[in-house]
């Protein structure tokens, strides 16, 4: 009887023993598992924040096609009259020679690169998104994205290394547009820092080529810089054979962005901030200088606004709906 107790004891025991592996086997396995998961989330976690970097550090932006209606957007921006009729102009020579190619007609060889003039601010980065859906809408790109960089998206800081990069922009470009910001800087008046440049003037020439029939170039500056950057290369000249100048915006036209953003975040100007945003728009276009920023100045002049707002309406004991929407005089104050 002993030995047969003894015999039950060693059996619980090695049971109790096997279960207690098992649940430890499975333990590791899990948190092995999770660590794995873990892992691997954090390494997607990583990759996305140097995309990230890496984009915010060369100055690339990729902009996805909206959905909608381009023609009727591009009606619906403010001011820039004679953009839109170039815009509609170029899409409507298009459209007829699609037609007559599909008549069996003769078309003539056209180039659908841009050049965009004009002072920062103006809309060019806009138009530029819009001109690429208004390509897909006329089959002439199949996807109508926008790339949009400037010379540190394309030149490299090293020999060699400048070719792969401008590559690397094209072939991301590649069925919609690339738009260069300030393309002249690939050119500087003094040569001691422009020697990379031309090596991806020479890169992007050749893309431009092969990939002819899947990739628009939008080109971007100021008048004489670009005039002077396309005159630089022969190669340029060919290929950028229409331009579209972006003239400076009203006091008046300014003032309508400004509504512009009010209205699209849900504020509203007060009778006296009205009158005093008018006369200070009007006072800053009269002694604005090369560098006036058009938009932009007027969007940063919004934002710091709704912030002195935020400021203000914290000092309030109980703010009603027609406090946290209303812009008064005092919060433009010292902004313009």
């Amino acid at each position: 009887m002993k030995l047969e107790g003894k015999g039950i004891t060693t059996i619980v025991i090695c049971v109790t023993v096997i279960f207690v592996l098992l649940g430890v086997l499975t333990l590791v396995a899990v948190l092995t598992d999770d660590n794995k998961e873990t892992s691997s989330e954090a390494k997607t976690e990583k990759t996305a924040l140097q995309k990230e970097v890496e984009e915010e550090r060369d100055s690339v932006v990729i902009s996805e096609p909206l959905e909608g209606d381009p023609y009727q957007e591009l009606d619906e921006l403010i001011g820039l009259e004679d953009v839109k009729e170039e815009v509609r102009s170029l899409a409507n020579f298009v459209k007829v020679q699609k037609m007559r190619q599909d008549k069996g007609l003769k078309v003539p060889k056209m180039s659908y690169h841009l050049v965009f003039t004009g002072s920062p601010g103006t809309g060019k980065t806009t138009v530029a998104r819009i001109v690429a859906r208004i390509y897909k809408d006329l089959g002439i790109l199949k996807r109508g994205h926008t790339v949009e960089t400037d010379r540190s998206g394309l030149v490299a800081e090293y020999m060699g290394q400048t070719a792969v990069k401008t590559n690397a922009i094209v072939d991301s470009a590649l069925n919609g547009v690339l738009f260069i910001d300030e393309a002249y800087s690939l050119v500087p008046d003094s040569k001691s820092n422009g020697d990379y440049g031309q090596e991806a003037i020479s890169t992007l020439l050749k893309r431009m080529e092969d990939d002819r029939d899947k990739l628009v170039v939008i080109i971007a500056g100021y008048p004489d810089e670009m005039k002077r950057f396309i005159n630089s290369n022969p190669g340029l000249q060919s290929r950028f054979n229409r331009y579209i100048n972006f003239p400076d915006y009203t006091s008046e036209e300014l003032f309508r962005i400004f509504l512009m953003y009010t209205k699209k975040n849900e504020y509203i100007l007060n009778n006296e901030a009205s009158v005093y945003l008018r006369e200070r728009l009007e006072e800053v276009v009269a002694h604005k200088n090369r560098n006036f920023g058009n938009a932009r100045y007027v969007r940063n002049i919004f934002e710091k606004s709704i912030q002195r707002q935020a400021n203000r309406l914290t000092r309030m004991r109980n703010p009603q709906a027609t406090d946290l929407t209303e812009i008064r005089k005092e919060d433009l104050e010292g902004l313009i």
